[in-house]
């Protein structure tokens, strides 16, 4: 059978700050250690695979780990999705996204007002779910959407979806994303439609991220030059720009991404399936709901067992994150961690692969065992595992 690598993202799931986190105000900050201390969690098929024995993981350990474990720090002096995905897969920025932290200047929103013919609310670093509360009521009033970002580089923009239909938005995010670039770089442009039910405001699942191509190649492009399938499965096709991704999957949720995921691996599609599972960060990690959180790693835990059995013994998993988003830790951005690395291929070989000097090194494994060969950066710890 042909040698296939899987990649799941458990988007925000950190384990521990990383020793630069001060600089980023984040210090102290533990995704999956805060979440355990405060609500427990029952994930006994990640703690078999070897989730807490990862060094410093503040959760149960086993004497005998199914699979290898370890962490990863992350070189790109950031803590967003698109440079930890770019990094994963194989391009370190050397100079990280600019960030906005008392918004962005006004000669750019009032180009942005002139382009789009509406004003804008805003223009802040906010919580999504908390400025649509302060905000949406004028929004529906005066048609103006909600600009806001936070201490990552996202320009975020916000309207209801009866009053600036979902193409008018994305039309919107499309015209923003042009303007920043050069001096103005953002990392991602994000659609946050959002409705309301009972006169409450919630954000709908019709996000959609429009991010820069990556100014480097990754073992995306490296295996689809090769003629390999690679999988896109939930906002992986926009974290790359569409590049480097041969089959898409936009599914929106956690549910509907893993569903994906095992199907794709029944099935014997694709070299690489790529996963990123949003709602950790999405739904709880930005909304400080340690509850919410934990139920979905639980949930993820018990689809486990269906992932593992749908892969054969040439299969590649790595169960990985982005970055942390500490639903305990004060405020609502993304905080400054070490990745959890859980890998393994067919029935395992259990070992600790200790603290990896970069995510890159997770892209450098998968491409060395898809295709034999070393990719530029990161180091491969195929060896360890078979």
């Amino acid at each position: 059978m042909k040698k296939r690598a899987a990649i799941i993202v458990l988007d925000s799931v950190g384990i521990g700050c990383l020793p630069d986190a001060a600089e980023f105000g984040d210090n102290g900050a533990h995704t999956l250690g805060h979440i355990y201390a405060q609500r427990g969690m029952k994930i006994p098929n990640l703690i078999l695979l070897g989730l807490g024995n990862i060094k410093n993981s503040l959760l149960p350990s086993v004497r005998f780990p199914r699979a290898a474990y370890g962490k990863a720090k992350e070189i790109t002096k950031a803590k967003d999705t698109t440079s930890g995905h770019w990094e994963m897969a194989g391009f370190p920025m050397s100079v990280p996204f600019r960030t906005y932290p008392n918004g962005f200047p006004e000669d750019l929103i009032s180009e942005f007002e002139r382009k789009i013919g509406r004003g804008t609310l805003g223009n802040e670093v906010a919580s999504g779910t908390e400025i649509i509360k302060r905000l949406g009521d004028e929004h529906v009033k005066t048609g103006k959407p909600i600009v806001y970002t936070s201490a990552d580089s996202v320009f975020q923009i916000a309207a209801h979806e009866s009053v600036i239909p979902l193409e008018e938005l994305y039309s919107i995010c499309e015209i923003a994303r042009a303007m920043l670039i050069g001096d103005n770089l953002v990392g991602r442009v994000i659609a946050r439609p959002f409705s309301d039910r009972n006169g409450e405001y919630y954000r709908t699942e019709n996000r959609r991220d429009y991010a820069l191509a990556p100014m480097s190649d990754t073992i995306l492009d490296g295996l689809t030059e090769k003629g390999m399938d690679v999988v896109g499965i939930g906002k992986i096709e926009d974290i790359f720009a569409h590049r480097g991704i041969t089959t898409v999957d936009h599914t929106k949720n956690n549910h509907d991404g893993i569903e994906s995921t095992i199907r794709f691996l029944k099935e014997g599609r694709g070299d690489l399936i790529f996963t990123n599972l949003v709602d950790f960060d999405m739904l709880y990690g930005h909304r400080n709901d340690v509850e919410g959180y934990g139920a979905a790693l639980e949930y993820f835990d018990r689809k486990l067992p269906e992932i593992i059995s749908a892969m054969t013994d040439d299969d590649l998993l790595i169960i990985t994150a982005d970055h942390g988003c500490d639903p305990a830790y004060p405020g609502t951005d993304h905080t400054r961690e070490y990745i959890p690395v859980i890998a393994l291929i067919g029935r395992g070989k259990p070992c600790s692969l200790g603290i990896l000097d970069s995510f890159a090194d997770i892209g450098a494994t998968v491409y060395e065992y898809l295709t034999g060969e070393s990719w530029t950066c990161g180091r491969s710890f195929l060896n360890k595992l078979i």
